[in-house]
């Protein structure tokens, strides 16, 4: 190999490393808004009059919404190319509804802002996965993913820790969301500076093997399927703050600083899962459903604090695995012209199956915690055969996801 040719490979490796670091930038300051939101939204529209069901159902439509609209973004980015400007426009409605949640004095309207940070967040998620996709493509999809949702996580972590300063502070739920304008501001910063950065982020996939155009192949709807259960098994965080509260377990401030912990562990999973992604392929999401399935059991059986945050560890495991390694996995499987397109069946169907797994838990709770925790243990049991059966297939057929 020549000199000369090395030098171009060097320069698009670090283009593309620069190019998911600062996405990554995005997402953290991103992260830091709304999950700084999400540690507290539980206990909030509990104050705000909302019952477990009540919160369920919201979390349960906010994550519908969240992720079914994203089968229409993903087609809308695939025709119309123009990946930036609904990026940019979802994060927009993403990051403005949060400082609005101060102002919401009715638990209707709480929910309701909730859903529309959801659905900015469904409105974007397409088109900038497509983008990141292609600068994955020459650092290892599984890696790249990893590293975007580690720095994804941080702002997770850092977040629920200002939260969790505000209420200690005695600024009050409405204060704390109200802080959180500061990181949503700096997202959108960020974002435009990508934009001028980067503004044909496809053309960073050069010399990679590319799936021929055309229909999705029989793999991508089995790995859907998979990754509906997966959905399916998991409990909002909203219903496990407020099952901790409910139980004495943890009070307001502790349950964000607590959460802030989760999103660290969960940002330190991405990046080892991704790393092994790239060894492993589908079938390491077999062995992290299986290792996930207990988590129902040990927090809304145990009576303890210490199993209940066991369970949540697991949780959050499973979750660094769904927020890198699960899309890592479907840039493989899809074309590239089709690819913000495959994103939104992919979230489409993780967010539907997430919604009626969250409904039914919210429901469930206040019937029998035990079916609860049965019901997550079968569903994320079911995801893993499904993920075991496609690694085979990978397998067999030659497909490196």
């Amino acid at each position: 190999m020549t000199q000369s040719s090395v030098r171009p490979a060097s320069s698009l490796g670090s283009r593309s490393l620069h190019f998911v670091l600062l996405l990554g930038l995005v997402s953290l300051l991103a992260d830091a808004t709304y999950e700084g939101a999400r540690s507290i939204t539980g206990p909030y529209l509990g104050r705000l009059g909302a019952s477990a069901a009540v919160i369920g159902f919201v979390a349960g439509l906010g994550e519908m919404t969240g992720y079914g609209l994203r089968l229409l973004s993903g087609v809308l980015a695939d025709r119309t190319r123009r990946y930036w400007t609904i990026t940019i426009a979802g994060y927009l409605v993403n990051l403005a509804a949060v400082p609005m949640l101060a102002l919401a004095g009715t638990w209707h309207i709480g929910g309701l802002l909730i859903i529309a940070e959801r659905a900015g967040k469904a409105l974007r998620t397409p088109a900038r996965d497509a983008m990141l996709s292609h600068a994955a493509a020459n650092l290892g999809r599984g890696w790249a993913f990893g590293l975007h949702e580690a720095l994804d996580q941080l702002g997770a972590v850092a977040g629920p820790l200002l939260v969790a300063w505000a209420l200690a502070a005695r600024h009050g739920y409405a204060g704390a969301f109200a802080l959180l304008g500061i990181p949503a501001a700096l997202a959108i910063a960020a974002l435009l500076t990508a934009r001028m950065l980067f503004p044909r982020p496809r053309d960073l996939e050069i010399g990679t093997v590319e799936l021929a155009a055309g229909a999705l192949p029989r793999l991508f709807w089995v790995y859907v399927a998979a990754s509906a259960l997966l959905a399916a098994g998991y409990a909002d965080f909203a219903l496990i703050a407020f099952h901790l509260e409910r139980q004495s377990m943890l009070g307001g401030a502790s349950i964000a600083v607590v959460y802030a912990v989760a999103m660290g562990w969960d940002g330190l999973a991405a990046l080892l899962l991704g790393r092994l992604y790239d060894r492993f392929g589908i079938n390491l999401l077999s062995a992290v459903s299986l290792l996930a399935a207990p988590f129902g059991a040990l927090v809304f059986l145990s009576s303890g604090r210490e199993a209940a945050l066991a369970g949540l560890a697991l949780w959050a495991t499973g979750m660094g695995a769904q927020e890198s390694v699960l899309r890592a996995a479907v840039a493989e499987l899809a074309p590239a012209e089709r690819r913000a397109g495959a994103y939104g069946i992919f979230h489409a169907a993780f967010g539907l199956s997430w919604f009626a797994g969250s409904a039914l838990m919210g429901l469930l709770y206040g019937i029998s915690r035990a079916a609860l925790a049965g019901f997550a243990f079968l569903t994320l049991a079911g995801a893993a055969t499904l993920f075991l059966a496609a690694g085979r297939h990978t397998h067999r057929t030659g497909i490196q996801p």
